[in-house]
C-alpha cells in the first residue's frame, strides 16, 4: 500500500515549465501536502533512499512553480512553506544516507524557503536535523549549537512539544561531549516539557516524536555516558511504545538495545535483539544510518569475543543479508 501510494504521489508531483499559467489557491495547497504526507510516510516506514528524495525535491520544485501564480499573499506564503517541508524531507532522507554534506545544502535552502514562508516551525526543523548531522559526524559542539539554534526559535516558545525534542538533541550532544550533568539536565528538561504539551495540529513530520521516542533518544544519551543498564531500559520502554508503521525508528532502538546489551557482555541476547532488525526491515535494504549502527555493534562484537560462536553467526548473518561494514 505504501508503495502505491508513493508512486501516485512521485507521478503526480512534476509540473511542466511550459504550462499555462493559471490561477493557484488553498485547493492546490492541500492536495501537495497530501503527497508530502506521502512521501513522510514512506520514510517512516522504510528510512531515507534516492527516489525519496528525488520525490521530495520535485515536490518542492512544484511548490514553487506554483506560488508563481499565487491567488494572494497567503497561499503564495503556503506554498513556499511546503517547498521548505519537501526539501527537508529530502534532506533527511540524505541523513538517512549518510550524505551528510548534501544534507546541509538542502537544509540550507530549507531555511531559505522557510524564512520567505515566516515558518518557525520549518525553521525548527532544519535546525533539528542539522544537530543531528552533527552528531552523526562526531561534532559535538556543531550538534549542540545547531540544537540551541532550535530552541530558540519562536516554534519552541509556542510549543512545549518541539522544545521538547530541541532538549532532547541537546542532551545527545553533551553526552557526546562528556558534559554527564548537563546532559541529564538537558534530559529533565525534555521530560518536563513533553508533559506540558498539548494535542494541537502539527506537521506530519514531527508524528513520529513522543514518550516513546524520547526514551529511544535517551537511550543514546545514557549509552553515551556509559551507563549500558540505564540504556537498555530506555530502550526497551522505546520498542514498546513505538507505533509499528514507525518501523525505521524501531529498528534504529532495536540496534540500540543490542548495543546496550553487548556493553554488559550480554553476548547471546545482544545477537538475538541485532538480528531482529532483519526481520523488522523485512526485504526492504537497510538505511546506511541503520547499517552503520550496525556496524558499530559488529566491531563491537569482534573486539568482545572475537573467537565465540555467537560471533561466528553474527558474521555469517551479515554478510548473507549483503550488509557488512
Amino acid at each position: 500500500m505504501l508503495r502505491r501510494n508513493f508512486l501516485a504521489a512521485s507521478a503526480a508531483l512534476p509540473i511542466a515549465a511550459s504550462a499555462p499559467p493559471r490561477l493557484v489557491g488553498h485547493s492546490d495547497v492541500d492536495r501537495l501536502r497530501v503527497s508530502l504526507d506521502t512521501l513522510t510516510a514512506l520514510d517512516d516506514h522504510r528510512g531515507g533512499h534516492g527516489s525519496l528524495e528525488s520525490a521530495s525535491l520535485a515536490g518542492a520544485e512544484q511548490a514553487l512553480h506554483l506560488q508563481r501564480s499565487a491567488v494572494g499573499q497567503s497561499v503564495r506564503k503556503r506554498l513556499y512553506g511546503l517547498a521548505a517541508e519537501y526539501t527537508a524531507t529530502a534532506a533527511f532522507s540524505a541523513i538517512d544516507s549518510r550524505s551528510f554534506g548534501h544534507a546541509e545544502q538542502l537544509l540550507d535552502r530549507t531555511l531559505r524557503l522557510a524564512g520567505l514562508a515566516g515558518d518557525p516551525v520549518t525553521t525548527f526543523r532544519a535546525f533539528n536535523l542539522l544537530a543531528m548531522i552533527g552528531y552523526q559526524r562526531n561534532n559535538p559542539a556543531n550538534s549542540l549549537a545547531a540544537a540551541q539554534a532550535a530552541q530558540s526559535t519562536q516554534a519552541t516558545r509556542r510549543d512545549p512539544f518541539l522544545a521538547s525534542l530541541a532538549h532532547a538533541r541537546s542532551a545527545i550532544a553533551l553526552s557526546a561531549a562528556g558534559d554527564r550533568q548537563a546532559a541529564v539536565r538537558a534530559l529533565g528538561h525534555a521530560n518536563d516539557s513533553l508533559h506540558r504539551a498539548d494535542d494541537r495540529p502539527r506537521p506530519s513530520w514531527i508524528t513520529f516524536y513522543g514518550p516513546a521516542e524520547l526514551a529511544a533518544l535517551s537511550a543514546v544519551v545514557h549509552q553515551q555516558l556509559g551507563d549500558n543498564p540505564e540504556s537498555e531500559r530506555s530502550s526497551h520502554h522505546a520498542i514498546a511504545g513505538i507505533p509499528p508503521q514507525f518501523r525505521r525508528n524501531r529498528s534504529l532502538a532495536t540496534a540500540r538495545l543490542a548495543l546496550a546489551q553487548l556493553g554488559q557482555d550480554d553476548l547471546d541476547q545482544a545477537y538475538k535483539t541485532a538480528s531482529q532488525v532483519y526481520t523488522l526491515m523485512g526485504t526492504d535494504p537497510l538505511p546506511p544510518r541503520l547499517r552503520s549502527l550496525l556496524g558499530d555493534f559488529h566491531r563491537g562484537l569482534i573486539t568482545l569475543a572475537p573467537d565465540a560462536a555467537v560471533t561466528r553467526e553474527w558474521t555469517d548473518r551479515v554478510r548473507a543479508q549483503g550488509e557488512m561494514q
